[in-house]
């Protein structure tokens, strides 16, 4: 369900990473946390600014991007920034050291330590909903493809119909998979 031609996210962008659970079986408590089904996700959202009913000025959530990584450090941020977000966006983060000189160098970085990024956090809560009603869990060796679904899903979540019509687009241009080569990690 990813373009290979689509563009990276650009102007005012909040970065953020969260854990994402996987399927755990007789673990309880802290338990759950040292199974290893646990899966670190960066995500990536742009802070799209309008005007309200009323003029007055407002932001919105607009594209995302979400990927699985085994770090949060620097030089991983670097890399996931690097491939889903144009070079000089604002970039506000939470402050994480993570988000070093050395990965934000091609960017306008604007922390803000202690305070919440609402957007890409309302991303993720939604994420984890849609894991968890829908799929009641997913193993940490698919959670990627289920990450390119919802954020498919998420941004074309105002219209459906183009959504329909771009996804037979990319099924058309992409070369069939075996089940042998779904199911490898």
């Amino acid at each position: 369900m990813v373009s290979d031609s689509r563009s990276r996210l650009a102007g005012n962008v909040e970065a953020d990473e969260t854990i994402v659970g996987g399927p755990v079986k007789g673990n309880f408590g802290r338990g759950v946390t040292a199974s290893g089904t646990n899966t670190l996700v960066f995500g990536a959202v742009e802070v799209l600014s309008y005007a309200d009913k009323h003029g007055r000025a407002a932001e919105r959530a607009g594209r995302i991007r979400l990927a699985i990584t085994p770090n949060a450090d620097g030089e991983a941020i670097g890399k996931f920034l690097a491939q889903n977000v144009e070079e000089g966006s604002v970039i506000s983060t939470d402050g994480w050291k993570g988000y070093s000189k050395s990965a934000l160098a091609n960017y306008l970085h604007s922390p803000s330590p202690g305070a919440r990024a609402t957007h890409i956090h309302r991303v993720f809560g939604n994420l984890k909903t849609w894991l968890n009603g829908t799929h009641h869990g997913v193993d940490p060796k698919y959670l990627q493809t289920y990450l390119e679904e919802f954020v498919f899903r998420f941004n074309r979540r105002k219209t459906p119909m183009a959504a329909f019509q771009t996804l037979l687009g990319i099924a058309a241009c992409k070369a069939p998979e075996t089940l042998t080569d779904l199911k490898e990690p």
